[in-house]
């Protein structure tokens, strides 16, 4: 039996649903029709979509007695969910994965980079259910108002637990704001692994150096120095935080060379 090589001139052009490649007889989606790319089905950018978002709360049942308890009404934020994946979200996974290429060769080995960066896009997923007059309030919040603000996590991961998301890409979810020490974690079945510590620190630095409604952007310098007392603390990783601050002065002087 010969092998056949790909011929272009054999390609069935078209919009419909008998888009035909080569001689094999295998249909080629190109999101024209009901099914989607593969690559829509896999990733979860599909997520940040209304439709999504109300199928994933009627299926938790969870969820919504969160909301009730907490008196909040199902009213989704779909532009501050947008605003969030594509700034804070993907700035977030962006420190994330520099400080995980500068670790430690010994440490290298220990964190998983798709769920690394697959929590880092999703770790707000919950903010998409927080009040918009909380969510962009321009000053202090309350006691009864960081509460609220607080269950993003919670409910971030119940949105997302029914929708195929692995079990670890949940759990960095459900506690990115655990630094190792396990402070705030309720599950103590959960060990705090170098996923979520990166996570952690990937976010407390990112929301640092952006300018958010109640404050001005800090910069680089000033963010570390902040961290650094959190390190003294015992609330961040020395290790961590010196792939942080490699990672930082990688970035200062690739913008130097940029501006030569």
């Amino acid at each position: 039996m010969g092998i056949e090589i790909f011929n272009p001139s054999a390609i069935s052009v078209g919009l419909n649903s008998n888009i035909k490649f080569n001689r094999f007889g295998n249909k080629v989606y190109f999101g024209q029709t009901a099914p989607q790319d593969s690559f829509q089905n896999t990733s979860y950018v599909r997520f940040f979509d209304e439709k999504e978002i109300r199928k994933m709360i009627s299926q938790s049942p969870e969820l919504r007695k969160i909301l009730s308890e907490n008196k909040m009404p199902v009213r989704l934020n779909m532009k501050e969910l947008q605003e969030l994946k594509n700034g804070h979200c993907q700035d977030t996974q962006n420190v994330a994965v520099n400080i995980a290429k500068n670790l430690p060769p010994a440490l290298k080995s220990q964190f998983n980079m798709k769920d690394l960066k697959d929590g880092a896009i999703l770790h707000d997923f919950g903010k998409v259910l927080i009040p918009t007059e909380i969510l962009n309030k321009n000053g202090a919040l309350t006691s009864e108002e960081h509460k609220i603000m607080d269950l993003h996590s919670e409910l971030g991961y119940e949105l997302l637990k029914n929708t195929g998301v692995n079990e670890q890409v949940l759990k960095l979810v459900r506690y990115h704001h655990d630094n190792y020490n396990n402070l705030g974690n309720t599950d103590k079945s959960f060990v705090p692994d170098i996923n979520l510590q990166i996570l952690n620190l990937a976010d407390k630095y990112s929301a640092l150096t952006e300018k958010r409604v109640y404050k001005e952007e800090f910069s680089p310098k000033k963010a570390l120095t902040i961290l650094y007392s959190e390190v003294k603390n015992g609330k961040i990783h020395p290790f961590l935080f010196n792939a942080l601050v490699k990672s930082v002065r990688e970035q200062e002087t690739m913008a130097n060379v940029t501006k030569c």
